[in-house]
């Protein structure tokens, strides 16, 4: 990218939200989402809540799984045009288990600067909450929702020489843990 491109395009700003308490929101993630001429965000009901609370005002746009590719381009054309987005996911980093990847790396393609804000990270927080070594560890996400592909999934993991770190639903933890059980033992 020239010094050129870098003055003409905007910057896609990845903003941590918190996980859980709103005193984990960071005062530089504050003043960017106050700035961004674009905030997107997975759930803009989620998010609004967010932004009321800390009494910042500005264009939120969708930009989830569903909506990405199309939500995509747009921003995308507005980066291009110079316009800075902030980008949230519901809690923690955007980019970790969510549409957030695709545009960074969108983004880093077409020459667009990627500034991560950091923050809340539940991954991280879990980890070095558990008692756990936390040296090495892995990061597997989300686990396939289908049973048959996510016992596959689990195999293939089941001799990582590492603490695991994964993410599920509410609505599916018991009968995920179950599936780990079976796979992996009580390990």
């Amino acid at each position: 990218m020239t010094a050129e491109q870098n003055n003409i395009y905007g910057t896609l700003y990845l903003c941590a939200t918190p996980i859980g308490n709103l005193e984990d929101m960071t005062p530089r993630a504050l003043r960017m989402l106050q700035e961004a001429d674009l905030i997107a965000a997975e759930d803009t009901r989620h998010t609004l809540q967010l932004l009321n609370h800390f009494n910042i005002k500005g264009r939120l746009v969708r930009y989830d799984e569903h909506s990405k590719d199309k939500q995509g381009e747009y921003l995308l054309g507005q980066l291009l045009e110079g316009k800075n987005v902030a980008l949230v996911s519901d809690a923690g980093f955007p980019g970790i288990a969510d549409p957030g990847e695709a545009l960074a790396h969108d983004a880093i393609a077409h020459g667009i600067r990627v500034v991560p804000v950091p923050g809340a990270n539940a991954a991280l927080c879990a980890l070095i909450a558990s008692g756990l070594p936390t040296y090495p560890f892995f990061f597997g996400g989300f686990l396939p929702k289908s049973k048959r592909n996510r016992r596959e999934q689990l195999e293939q993991w089941q001799h990582i020489p590492a603490t695991i770190i994964l993410y599920e639903a509410p609505h599916r933890i018991v009968e995920v843990l179950k599936d780990i059980l079976a796979a992996w033992g009580d390990r």
